[in-house]
């Protein structure tokens, strides 16, 4: 591998590190009083999310239920009469259908 190439996943990696813990001290540095507030919207999130699941399931449900009580009808293919015909070969008769 190349020095320079080297050098630059290296400064990449460095800057990720820093932008990440940076991003985590900030997300700790809560005010008490914006504390209770913070904690509110995650619970309401959470019970916004698991409704959602229980209203997608019952959706799945009811739809498998309709695809269970609907049967499919029989296509009506028209059949084609065969067509046979009978030939004389010597003293009997041989029926040919195509």
């Amino acid at each position: 591998m190349s020095p320079l190439r080297l050098s630059t996943i290296l400064m990449s990696a460095t800057l990720a590190t820093a932008m990440l813990s940076g991003a985590a001290v900030s997300a700790q540095n809560v005010a008490p009083a914006n504390r209770n507030t913070v904690v509110l919207q995650g619970e309401l999130q959470m019970l916004e999310n698991r409704l959602r699941r229980q209203q997608f399931q019952q959706q799945q449900q009811q739809f498998r239920a309709q695809d269970r009580v609907v049967v499919p009808q029989r296509p009506d293919v028209p059949q084609m009469a065969p067509t046979c015909q009978l030939r004389r070969s010597g003293s009997r008769f041989i029926s040919v259908c195509r």
